[in-house]
C-alpha cells in the first residue's frame, strides 16, 4: 500500500535537498520530519511546545525540543541548519517578524506554509454573513482558535519584500493542487522557499 502524503508535504519534499540539516518549528506529530528523514536522508530536528505531540514523535525515533518558537532559536548558531521550516505555525507566534528572521539566521533557506485568510470562500462568508469565517482550513471559532495573525498571501510578499528577504518559490495550493491564477483569491494556503 502506498503511503498519501499531503500536498504541502509534497511540495516541502520537493524543495528540501537530499541529505539536508533540517530544523521543523512546530513539527507537531513529527509527520513531516519523518517523510524528510525517509525521502530525502535529511538529518532533522524538531521544535515543539506541544509535550503530547512530542511524545508522538519520540515514538517515531525523532528528535525534538520542548521549545517555545517565539524564544527558542536564540541557542542555535548562525546557518546550523539548510533548512528551516515554519509550516502552519507561522499564524501562532506571537512575534512573527523576529520568528522569521531568527530561522534565516539559523538556516540557509526558510520554509513557511501559512493559510491565507483572504481566500474566496472566507471573504463571502465575511461579507454575506458579516461573521468570522469558518473554513476546512480554518475550522475554529473566533474564541477557540490558536490563530493570533490573520494574513493573505499578498500580506506575506510584502512583509518580505519589507523585510529584504527573497522569495525563491511560491506556491499557492488549494486542496491537492496548485493554484496560480489569482492566489491570493483562489488558495486555500501559501507555500513560500525564502533566502535573506
Amino acid at each position: 500500500m502506498t503511503e498519501e502524503i499531503r500536498f504541502d508535504h509534497q511540495i516541502i519534499l520537493q524543495w528540501v535537498e537530499e541529505r539536508s540539516r533540517v530544523l521543523d518549528l512546530g513539527c507537531g506529530d513529527g509527520t513531516l520530519l519523518k517523510l524528510l528523514i525517509e525521502h530525502k536522508s535529511c538529518h532533522g530536528t524538531g521544535v515543539e511546545i506541544d509535550e503530547k505531540a512530542i511524545y508522538t514523535c519520540m515514538e517515531k525515533g525523532l528528535t525534538v525540543s520542548h521549545v517555545d518558537i517565539d524564544t527558542g532559536l536564540a541557542d542555535y548558531s548562525n546557518k546550523r541548519f539548510d533548512y528551516v521550516i515554519l509550516n502552519e505555525s507561522l499564524q501562532e507566534v506571537i512575534n512573527p517578524q523576529r520568528v522569521i528572521l531568527e530561522a534565516l539566521r539559523v538556516g540557509k533557506k526558510v520554509i513557511v506554509g501559512i493559510p491565507n485568510f483572504c481566500h474566496v470562500r472566507a471573504r463571502l462568508q465575511i461579507f454575506f454573513k458579516g461573521r468570522v469565517p469558518l473554513t476546512k482550513e480554518l475550522p475554529y471559532q473566533w474564541y477557540d482558535t490558536p490563530n493570533l495573525r490573520f494574513l493573505s498571501l499578498k500580506d506575506f510578499r510584502y512583509f518580505c519584500k519589507a523585510n529584504t528577504i527573497k522569495i525563491l518559490q511560491e506556491v499557492g495550493t488549494a486542496g491537492n493542487k496548485r493554484v496560480a491564477f489569482r492566489p491570493n483569491l483562489f488558495a486555500n494556503t501559501g507555500m513560500y522557499l525564502l533566502e535573506k
